[in-house]
C-alpha cells in the first residue's frame, strides 16, 4: 500500500476508502476503455467472386470505424492479392447462392433462379455465364468491385498479410502479387495477431 493509501486509511474508515477505491477504479477503467483502439483480424481462404466479399467489405467498414484490422489470406484466399484478379463463380453446389437475371423486366429480375446441379454440371461455361449474371447484378446495385474494396483497404492501412506456407504449396511467385502486402508470414506468426484482436473471424 502506498503513501496515499496509508493516509487516506489513517484517515477514512473502511467504507469510505472503499468508496474511494471504486470510484478511483472505474474512473481509470473509463480512461482506458476511451484509450482502446479495437481491432479485428480476418483470415479470408476463399477465393472465388462470391466469397472474395465479406473480407473485404469487413475490413474496409471496420477500419472506416477507425479499428486496427488485419487479413491473413492462406490456401485459396491467395488469389484476392493478386495483381490480375480474376475471379469467377461457382453455383454449383452451392444451393443458398441466388442466381439472379440483372436484366429484363422487374419482375424477372427478382426471382431467385433455383437451377439443379445436374444442369449446372452439364452445361458447358455455366460458371461462365454466372460469374458474367454476378458482375452485372453487382454493377447494377451500385456495389464496389472487388478491385475497388481491396483498394480501400488498403487506403485505409489495412493489413494485409499473405501465408508464405501456401505461397511454397502452390508453386507462386511474389512477383504475380500486389506490392502492398505487408508480410509474409505463417500461421504461428498470424495466430497470436489474432489472439490479441478483440473480434476474429474465419472466412
Amino acid at each position: 500500500m502506498g503513501a496515499v493509501e496509508n493516509i487516506l486509511t489513517n484517515k477514512l474508515d473502511q467504507s469510505q476508502f472503499d468508496q474511494w477505491f471504486d470510484q478511483r477504479f472505474e474512473s481509470k477503467m473509463a480512461e482506458r476503455e476511451a484509450a482502446h483502439v479495437p481491432s479485428l483480424s480476418i483470415i479470408a481462404t476463399k477465393g472465388t467472386l462470391d466469397w472474395a466479399y465479406p473480407p473485404f467489405i469487413l475490413a474496409s467498414t471496420a477500419s472506416a470505424l477507425g479499428w486496427d484490422v488485419s487479413i491473413f489470406f492462406t490456401f485459396y484466399g491467395l488469389e484476392l492479392l493478386k495483381k490480375n484478379l480474376n475471379l469467377e463463380i461457382s453455383p454449383l453446389g452451392n444451393p443458398g447462392m441466388p442466381m439472379k437475371m440483372p436484366f429484363g423486366p422487374q419482375w424477372l429480375r427478382e426471382i431467385n433462379w433455383k437451377v439443379p446441379n445436374a444442369v449446372m454440371a452439364g452445361v458447358p461455361g455455366f460458371e461462365k455465364v454466372a460469374t458474367r449474371l454476378m458482375e452485372q447484378t453487382v454493377k447494377n446495385k451500385g456495389v464496389a468491385t472487388i478491385e475497388e474494396l481491396r483498394s480501400a483497404c488498403i487506403e485505409a492501412d489495412v493489413k494485409l498479410v499473405a501465408c508464405q506456407m501456401t505461397v511454397d504449396l502452390f508453386g507462386y511467385s511474389t512477383d504475380e502479387f500486389i506490392p502492398e502486402i505487408k508480410d509474409w508470414i505463417g500461421a504461428a506468426s498470424f495466430l497470436p495477431i489474432a489472439q490479441q484482436s478483440d473480434v476474429s473471424l474465419f472466412i
